[in-house]
């Protein structure tokens, strides 16, 4: 233990000399931890590149409120750029004219009305958003997102929602606030046990890995699909492709989709994929709402061929009061916050000053996106 305790300490005390090219020991910390990934080439041999001249950043409530000095401490790497604070986030043509850079979202509008830009730092993990554009495809840009930066909250959701499914939490606090002392409003043979039990990830990503890790860290097995290939880390028992899904899903006792929204994932999760779950068993989303055939989900929970299932995500967003999903039995609906944690931000403004130092200096980029792929 002394040996292990002295090699950690000895670790911390080297972070910042390993730390190069201006990149600080928290941000390598951060890549190491997150297993981010960067660019095979840096960005200053792409042909589009150049040290930018003007960068916007968007600063919505939510990101002055977490860093109310972001502004400045980003300024320390922006090469003397001029520096166009926007409050929204389809930013105002005005403010894009001229623009090299886009610390912000990527949508059509921005795309649109920033003729000029060359990078896109988009602040959230999902880019459909973008993609749906045909401007992405059309125009030289670099594009990043915050792949795995919002994993481990995402996973930590998955978790509580899990053991409220397999529980029946959801049951017993919908007698409390009826102030109902009822022992058997849940049959102890239904409350589930997950050791040994099987759990499928549907996207062995950032986020899925880090949901991978927690299940397998509760005794589950592990089992996975992913479009890229079957590796995958060692506490994945199998890692199939998308033509296994529904083998894969008939084996699982819950199957989490953290897959983003492209081409091949929307309605992904409809009657054919229901039926090939088995008896009782239970569906997590925390991917995008429009991976799910609402209705078939609907109808499986409905007839109890589903155990219950718990979303994040739902489509449309926001879910009308009226919308036959708030009716369902054995659900539970979370309004897409499961990203949210104490330490969210903490990650993602690392991530988001990290990657400007990057591009300024031309050096390999964190978490580039495929724009035809989708993510």
């Amino acid at each position: 233990m002394r040996i292990k305790l002295l090699s950690i300490v000895g670790l911390f005390l080297l972070y910042p000399l390993i730390a190069t090219g201006g990149q600080d020991a928290a941000t390598t910390r951060l890549i190491e931890q997150l297993g981010l990934k960067q660019s095979e080439q840096p960005i200053r041999q792409a042909p589009y590149w150049r040290k930018p001249k003007r960068i916007v950043i968007t600063m919505l409530d939510r990101q002055v409120q977490s860093k109310p000095d972001a502004i400045e401490w980003l300024r320390e790497v922006a090469g003397g750029a001029e520096i166009i604070v926007a409050n929204t986030r389809k930013v105002s043509p005005e403010l894009l004219q001229g623009a090299d850079v886009l610390l912000g979202y990527c949508n059509h509008d921005n795309l649109k009305h920033g003729q000029q830009l060359r990078y896109i730092l988009n602040y959230s993990a999902g880019v459909d958003k973008c993609t749906r554009s045909p401007l992405a495809q059309q125009r030289p840009i670099l594009v990043t997102n915050m792949q795995r930066v919002y994993g481990p909250g995402i996973a930590e959701h998955v978790m509580a929602m899990m053991y409220m499914l397999t529980r029946k939490l959801y049951v017993y606090h919908d007698r409390q606030r009826a102030q109902q002392w009822d022992r058997k409003a849940v049959k102890r043979i239904d409350m589930w046990e997950v050791q040994d039990r099987t759990l499928l990830v549907v996207g062995l990503g950032g986020i899925g890995t880090e949901v991978a890790r927690r299940a397998d860290a509760l005794g589950m097995r592990v089992i996975a699909i992913r479009n890229s290939s079957r590796t995958g880390p060692a506490f994945v028992d199998y890692v199939g492709l998308p033509n296994e899904l529904h083998k894969l899903a008939g084996e699982a006792d819950v199957v989490v989709n953290t897959t983003p929204l492209t081409a091949k994932t929307k309605n992904m999760f409809d009657r054919r994929f229901f039926r090939s779950m088995k008896q009782g068993t239970y569906f997590i989303n925390v991917g995008r709402g429009k991976s799910v055939v609402t209705a078939d989900l609907i109808a499986a929970l409905n007839t109890e061929h589903l155990g219950g299932a718990a979303l994040d995500v739902q489509d449309p967003e926001p879910l009308p009061a009226d919308h036959p999903l708030w009716q369902t039995k054995n659900i539970i609906i979370t309004p897409h916050i499961s990203a949210g944690s104490d330490r969210q931000m903490q990650r993602y403004w690392l991530v988001v000053r990290e990657n400007l130092r990057r591009y300024v200096n031309g050096e390999r980029m964190l978490n580039v996106v495929n724009l035809k792929r989708g993510y």
